[in-house]
């Protein structure tokens, strides 16, 4: 089974069909249709908007935010730690110098 390339739309074309699915007098799933994607796409670009609108980020800005927040948790952790090593060997060559 030959599978289908996906296609990527535009913020501006989603931003359009969920507008087309609340307000027009056609049904989603025809909106759906005449726009080529699923209905099931339409309900969770709808969401997202949503969500964006709840965040004031857009959902992938907000996953990328997390991303680096996690990043620098981690170096913060680790740099953390490298000074507690630095800080023992430093009392240990100040006793061995006395």
């Amino acid at each position: 089974m030959e599978r289908k390339e996906r296609r990527h739309h535009t913020r501006e074309f989603k931003l359009e069909a969920v507008r087309l699915a609340a307000v027009g007098d056609k049904t989603k799933a025809k909106v759906a249709r005449e726009l080529g994607v699923r209905v099931n796409q339409l309900r969770q670009w709808r969401l997202d908007f949503e969500e964006e609108e709840r965040n004031g980020v857009p959902k992938q800005e907000l996953a990328t935010a997390e991303q680096d927040l996690g990043t620098l948790r981690r170096e913060n952790a680790r740099l953390r730690e490298e000074n507690e090593i630095l800080k023992k060997a430093a009392i240990y060559f100040a006793k061995a110098s006395r």
